[in-house]
C-alpha cells in the first residue's frame, strides 16, 4: 500500500503525497493485529528506541547517508558540513544548517515556525472537533499533566509541528523571550506519523515529552512540548534555562526518528496565517520551514 498522506506545500502550490520513511513497517505495526502485539511488547518500549539509536550512532551507519540523501532529494547546499564528514547516520540526522539556510521573519509582530515539518493549527482549543481522525478528542490535561496549565490554555491556540525523518531535526523558539524551566514527562515512544495518530490521538500524551515555557513581552507565556517518538528516545536541549532567547534561536535537537513539537499560545494572543488556517480546517497539514512566518501578534 502506498502512502495516502497528503500535505499542502505553499512553494509548490500543490498537495503533495508524503513519502513515508518505513511505511510498510508502520502500517504493519499500527494496522495489523499481529503488529499491534509487537507494538505493545516491543516497539513502544524505551529500550527498543535506545537500541536502535545506538545502531544509528555506530560508524557503520554512515553508509546509509548517501542513499538517504539521494532517495529523499535533500539539498546538501543547505548543510553546514559536508555530507561525507558525518561519522554516523545520527550525526547526519541532527545536522546543523548553513547560517543563511533558514532566514527568520524579521517583523516584531510576527511569530515563526519552530521547526521544519508539516504543521496543523487549532485557533481555539476549546472548540476543536477532531484531529487526524473522527471520534478522537484532544485531552489537554493529560498532555500537560496539569489541570492548572490546562485551564490556562484551554481557550488558547495550538500549533502541531510534525517532523519526519527526512526533515531538519533542530527545533527553535517561535518568539523572543525568557526560557523558564524545562520539565520531563516520562512515557512511551510511539510513532507520531498520521498512520499511527489516526488510530490513537492519545499518543501525544502517552509519549515521553519535555514541557517548557517561554515568557514573552508581547503575548504572555508560550508553552512548548517536545514530543519523542519511536527511535527518538533522546531530546537534546542546547538553550539554557533562565536565559533570554531570540526568535529563531536554537532550542535543541532530536536524535534519530520522527518527532513532534506542540506549541500552545494564550487565548486571543495570536492570529495564524490565513492559508495555514484554511488547510488546517480541512484536516490537511501545511509544509513550512523553521523561521517562516506562521502568525501575527494580536495588538489591542
Amino acid at each position: 500500500m502506498t502512502s495516502d498522506i497528503q500535505y499542502w506545500d505553499p512553494k509548490k502550490n500543490a498537495l503533495v503525497h508524503e513519502k513515508v520513511y518505513g511505511e510498510k513497517w508502520l502500517r504493519f505495526t499500527y494496522e495489523n493485529w499481529i503488529g499491534k502485539i509487537g507494538l505493545w511488547a516491543l516497539v513502544k518500549r524505551a529500550w527498543f528506541s535506545k537500541w536502535y539509536g545506538k545502531r544509528m550512532s555506530h560508524p557503520d551507519s554512515a553508509s546509509k547517508i548517501a542513499p538517504f540523501i539521494k532517495n529523499y532529494g535533500l539539498d546538501t547546499n543547505e548543510f553546514l558540513h559536508d555530507p561525507h564528514s558525518f561519522h554516523s547516520f545520527n550525526e547526519f540526522f541532527y545536522r546543523k544548517l548553513a547560517p543563511n539556510a533558514r532566514p527568520i521573519a524579521e517583523s516584531d509582530s510576527s511569530l515563526v515556525f519552530p521547526a521544519d515539518g508539516r504543521h496543523l493549527v487549532i485557533p481555539d482549543i476549546s472548540k476543536v472537533g477532531y484531529i487526524y481522525a473522527k471520534g478522537q478528542s484532544f485531552d489537554l490535561k493529560k498532555l500537560l499533566q496539569s489541570p492548572e496549565y490546562a485551564e490556562e490554555y484551554k481557550e488558547g491556540s495550538m500549533l502541531i509541528s510534525r517532523l519526519c525523518p527526512v526533515d531538519y531535526h533542530r527545533f527553535h523558539f517561535p518568539a523572543s523571550g525568557k526560557l523558564e524551566k524545562t520539565s520531563l514527562i516520562n512515557g512511551d515512544l510511539l510513532s507520531v506519523n498520521p498512520i499511527a495518530l489516526s488510530k490513537r490521538i492519545s499518543i501525544f500524551w502517552e509519549n515521553k515529552r519535555y514541557l517548557s515555557f517561554l515568557e514573552t513581552k508581547t503575548i504572555g507565556k508560550i508553552a512548548q512540548l517536545l514530543v519523542g517518538a519511536t527511535c527518538v528516545g533522546s531530546v537534546h536541549l542546547t538553550a539554557k534555562e533562565g536565559s533570554n532567547v531570540q526568535k529563531g534561536e536554537e532550542y535543541g535537537y532530536f536524535s534519530f526518528g520522527g518527532s513532534c513539537v506542540i506549541t500552545l499560545f494564550p487565548p486571543g494572543s495570536i492570529r495564524f496565517d490565513k492559508s495555514l488556517l484554511e488547510w488546517s480546517e480541512k484536516g490537511v497539514e501545511t509544509y513550512s520551514r523553521m523561521g517562516e512566518k506562521m502568525a501575527d501578534v494580536i495588538t489591542v
